[in-house]
């Protein structure tokens, strides 16, 4: 079986994988099922009141998730030439527990051909969280992770594990009500 029927195998099961995103190394599930999403917050040790990113492969996808998708943001997504999260407000069909407290979800669509062929494959929007313990620094590159989360995914991908280049979390941003952009992240 080669590695994308099995992280698509993962993935339906409600499982956690471990993989190289656009930016970081993230721990990632299917964000419209619960119980995995639950699994995520367990590993990181993390209240789920904090949300979580969410990854998309195109504008299509992303429409199927938002209920509104504000025209500046669509606008702003055919600008950006680095990782950017842009935070919606009223997510819909996704697990309950990835929208935070004041119905937002914060959702990035990657670019990166690996991550775009993870979600074209499976199908809907997945989970990414940076692999760490909630509170302790963000892991630059594989070597990095430490050795409780990897003991606790359910598959690690076996590719640009040996990738060293430095890797940054995406850029984070929301527009208000009246369309102005807020940079929450740099």
């Amino acid at each position: 079986m080669s590695d994308s029927h099995l992280i698509n195998k993962y993935l339906i099961e409600g499982k956690v994988i471990l993989y190289p995103t656009d930016t970081v190394w993230g721990l990632g599930c299917d964000a419209t099922n619960p119980d995995a999403v639950a699994k995520i917050f367990t590993i990181k040790q993390r209240n789920e009141s904090k949300s979580l990113i969410i990854l998309v492969n195109n504008t299509e996808m992303l429409q199927q998730y938002v209920a509104e998708l504000p025209q500046k943001a669509i606008d702003y997504l055919k600008t950006i030439t680095t990782p950017t999260t842009i935070i919606y407000n009223n997510p819909i069909h996704l697990a309950q527990n990835v929208i935070a407290s004041d119905n937002t979800v914060a959702i990035r669509i990657v670019h990166d051909h690996f991550c775009q062929q993870i979600i074209t494959n499976f199908g809907k929007p997945i989970v990414s969280t940076s692999a760490n313990i909630s509170g302790e620094p963000t892991p630059q590159f594989f070597k990095a992770i430490s050795p409780a989360i990897l003991a606790q995914a359910d598959y690690i991908v076996p590719f640009r594990q040996n990738e060293t280049d430095i890797k940054k979390p995406s850029r984070l941003v929301k527009f208000t009500s009246s369309g102005e952009l807020i940079i929450l992240r740099e």
